[in-house]
C-alpha cells in the first residue's frame, strides 16, 4: 500500500492596516491563499481591544485552530509593539502576541507588516532565491522596509524614517508624497531614485524589491528610475503581508523561537566576522 501523502501545510495570515484588515488561509508549499481573502474596516478607534475583536472574528470566520501570523504596521519587539503607525496609540507597549493569543485561543506571532511582506517576497515572489543583500521598500502612505541578509530577516529597520533633504525621506517619496503634493510621475520617481541612491550608499543591496500600490502600475514610473541596484517589483502585492506572516507562524510552531526567518542577525556568518 503506498504511503499517504503528507497534508500541505498551511497556517492563517491576518494583516492589519490602518483601514482595512484583511486575512486567508495560506498554503505554505506554494505561498498562495488557500481560502478567499477576507477584509473588514479596521474599527475606529483602531484600540487594543475593538481590533482584537475583528482579529477573534477573523479566526471565527474561518474555522481556524491552528498557527495564526499578524502583520502589524509597528515595532515589534518580542510580540509587543514599541510604535504604532496608523493605528491607535495605545498600542504602544502592548503585548500583541499574547493578547491576539488569548481572544482567539490560537498561537499567533504578530510581526511588523513591511517585514511580513518582504519574507513573503524572498521565499515565494520576486527575490525567491536570490543571495546577499535584499531590500524589500512598500511605498504606500509612509515607506515601509525588510532588511534581508542570504534570506535572513534583520527585523524592524524602518528605513522610512532616514532623514533626505531634512525630513523623513517618506514625507518626499512614499506614494502618498504624489498624491498630497500633485507631483507627476517623473517628477516623484525623481525623488525615489534619490532615496534609493542614498540607501545605495548606506547598505549597499543586491536587489531592490519595490511593492505598495504604485507597483500595480510600475509602467508609469519605474522606466525613470536610474540606479545602481537591479529593481524588480513585488509579486505578491496586497497578499504579500498575509503570507509573510501565514509562514513565520508556522515557522514558529514548528521550532519556536529559533524559526530561521526570525534568527538575530547575529547569528549570520557576516555578522561573525564584525564582532
Amino acid at each position: 500500500m503506498a504511503a499517504s501523502k503528507a497534508p500541505t501545510p498551511r497556517a492563517l495570515g491576518i494583516d492589519i492596516g490602518g483601514t482595512g484588515i484583511k486575512g486567508a488561509v495560506v498554503d505554505l508549499d506554494t505561498g498562495q491563499l488557500a481560502t478567499e481573502r477576507y477584509r473588514v474596516p479596521t474599527p475606529v478607534p483602531s484600540t487594543p481591544q475593538n481590533v482584537s475583536k475583528v482579529i477573534h472574528e477573523m479566526v471565527t470566520r474561518h474555522g481556524w485552530s491552528g498557527p495564526v501570523g499578524a502583520a502589524f504596521p509597528a515595532v515589534i519587539r518580542g510580540g509587543v509593539a514599541r510604535s504604532a503607525a496608523n493605528v491607535d496609540p495605545s498600542w504602544i507597549g502592548t503585548d500583541v502576541d499574547a493578547l491576539f493569543t488569548e481572544v482567539t485561543n490560537c498561537p499567533v506571532t504578530v510581526m511588523n507588516d513591511a517585514d511580513a511582506a518582504g519574507v513573503a517576497e524572498v521565499r515565494a515572489g520576486a527575490a525567491k532565491d536570490v543571495p546577499g543583500v535584499v531590500l524589500l521598500l512598500t511605498l504606500g502612505t509612509g515607506i515601509g522596509s525588510a532588511l534581508f541578509i542570504d534570506g535572513h530577516l534583520v527585523p524592524n529597520t524602518e528605513l522610512g524614517h532616514l532623514e533626505l533633504q531634512g525630513v523623513d525621506a517618506e514625507t518626499r517619496a512614499a506614494a502618498s508624497a504624489r498624491e498630497r503634493e500633485g507631483l507627476s510621475w517623473k517628477h516623484w520617481a525623481s525623488r525615489l531614485q534619490h532615496y534609493l541612491k542614498h540607501l545605495e550608499h548606506v547598505l549597499p543591496p543586491d536587489l531592490f524589491v519595490l511593492g505598495g500600490g504604485v507597483s500595480k502600475t510600475p509602467d508609469k514610473w519605474l522606466p525613470y528610475l536610474h540606479v545602481e541596484t537591479p529593481v524588480v517589483i513585488a509579486s505578491l502585492r496586497n497578499n504579500a503581508g498575509i503570507v509573510g506572516a501565514a509562514m513565520v507562524a508556522h515557522d514558529e510552531a514548528v521550532a519556536g523561537n529559533s524559526a530561521q526567518t526570525l534568527r538575530p542577525v547575529r547569528n549570520h556568518p557576516a555578522r561573525a566576522e564584525l564582532d
